[in-house]
């Protein structure tokens, strides 16, 4: 059934609470999500947005039991991806004739989903739909998040329907803000944003702020999932401007992944350094390879820094590692600073490895690579409490002045060149390279100093 959310509005969408992934498996949705779907009815009657399409034949079903399908006169496709369009085609068997307001790349997408010659009405920013004593505005909203994208404005019942944006994955049948928990509510829109948004954020600010100039009206704002902003829906678009913002808290997170339990005692110990030398800052440790990777992401974008870890497997990071760092730099996280981390055997390539990656994500990098040959002992681990201390002073320095001061606490290293093992003063009790006596040799493969290479 549908359930009214004002005079003319009914929700007419579908709750799933067995979603647990989206895009794909891209995306986790451990609480489920909705479609929501609008049913105006005035003087004229308009539909906006359906739902996805493993529930078409239920939607329309019940959308017929609501109403006679003949009696719509307009649907509107705000997005016109497939949870959102996906019971366009069992809708328009019934009514084929129904004309679809939508963008232009919004008909180009449908057309390419579905490749059904429709009746198609394009419209832009500012143009209007009258249904009687109500109206649409249409404003156009390009890659929030997709190039199709418009929201809806509804005046007389003052709602925005805005599709995507404001959205969360969060099932419930209490459909407004102020009827379910807030940190679950606040958590998942703010995982959605870090998730799906984060990447066009300015944009994102961009069409706020040009909605915010139009002064118009606001009572609800009606997405396409998750619950309804009625109570303060401004709420939600402070916290959209905040988060656009190249959104920070006084937080570190410390991602990594281990083979042997070597790479967990580096970050714990990095972490316990961090927390020595401020004790204010939030520390998270999360496993890539246990741990939710969206989860993770969010974590990510809610903090000021990050340390990211592998053991060197294959002269390379791991694959929960690599799958993340793809992950992060796609979502172009704006003004972090990072660092990379990890033990190896021989070679040692990781660290290095990631931290040109996170460089080239957009992070800020304050602090050469640092690794710890095999299982960490107490000198070793003394060490990673005190690169995690240091990482602390990077953060405030620049980053060129943190970089050159943690190599210099460190010392000089030196690589094998056949092996690629890595002389680290650090880990032999502060003795420089060059102090080392001449026949001294590489303890994996023997070959000779004079052939090691300055790091």
């Amino acid at each position: 059934m549908g359930k009214k959310i004002s005079e003319h509005v009914t929700w007419v969408g579908k709750v799933d609470w067995e979603l647990k992934s989206f895009h794909g498996n891209e995306l986790s949705t451990k609480r489920g999500s909705s479609y929501n779907s609008y049913l105006i009815r005035d003087k004229k009657t308009a539909l906006i947005d359906t739902v996805w399409q493993p529930y078409d034949a239920e939607f329309v079903a019940r959308l017929s039991e609501e109403i006679n399908l003949h009696d719509i006169d307009y649907i509107v496709m705000n997005h016109n991806e497939i949870d959102h369009s996906g019971a366009l085609p069992e809708l328009m068997r019934e009514i084929p004739d129904t004309p679809i307001y939508c963008t232009k790349k919004g008909e180009a997408i449908i057309r390419g989903h579905y490749h059904k010659d429709w009746n198609f009405v394009n419209v832009k920013t500012g143009d209007t739909l009258s249904l009687g004593d109500t109206s649409l505005t249409f404003v156009e909203a390009p890659m929030l998040h997709w190039p199709d994208t418009m929201f809806t404005y509804m005046s007389g019942d003052n709602i925005l329907f805005s599709n995507d944006g404001f959205g969360q994955h969060f099932a419930t049948e209490s459909l407004y803000n102020d009827a379910v928990n807030q940190d679950e509510l606040y958590y998942e829109a703010e995982k959605y944003y870090a998730n799906i948004l984060n990447l066009y954020s300015s944009f994102a600010t961009k069409k706020i702020n040009e909605i915010l100039a139009m002064n118009l009206p606001l009572d609800m704002i009606a997405p396409s999932h998750g619950v309804i902003w009625k109570n303060n829906p401004a709420q939600i678009v402070k916290k959209y401007l905040a988060w656009a913002d190249a959104y920070q808290e006084n937080r570190i997170t410390i991602v990594y992944d281990t083979m042997w339990n070597s790479t967990r005692t580096m970050a714990e110990s990095i972490g316990a350094g961090i927390e020595k030398a401020d004790s204010d800052v939030k520390v998270k440790l999360m496993n890539a390879a246990k741990d939710d990777k969206n989860d993770i992401l969010t974590e990510i974008f809610r903090s000021k820094a990050v340390l990211v870890g592998s053991p060197t497997i294959n002269y390379g990071f791991s694959y929960a590692i690599g799958g993340l760092l793809e992950m992060i730099k796609g979502l172009k996280f704006k003004g972090k600073k990072a660092a990379a981390f990890g033990s190896y055997g021989w070679s040692g390539d990781a660290p290095k490895q990631i931290s040109d990656k996170l460089a080239e994500a957009g992070f800020e990098i304050v602090a050469e690579p640092y690794k710890a040959l095999w299982v960490p002992d107490e000198k070793a681990i003394e060490a990673c409490r005190a690169y995690g201390e240091s990482f602390v002073k990077a953060l405030d320095n620049d980053a060129e002045e943190g970089k050159d001061a943690m190599v210099s606490a460190g010392g000089g290293k030196y690589v094998c060149p056949v092996c690629g093992y890595v002389y680290d003063p650090a880990e032999h009790d502060g003795v420089a390279f060059e102090d080392l006596p001449d026949d001294w040799k590489c303890p994996i493969c023997k070959v000779s100093k004079s052939k090691f290479e300055k790091q």
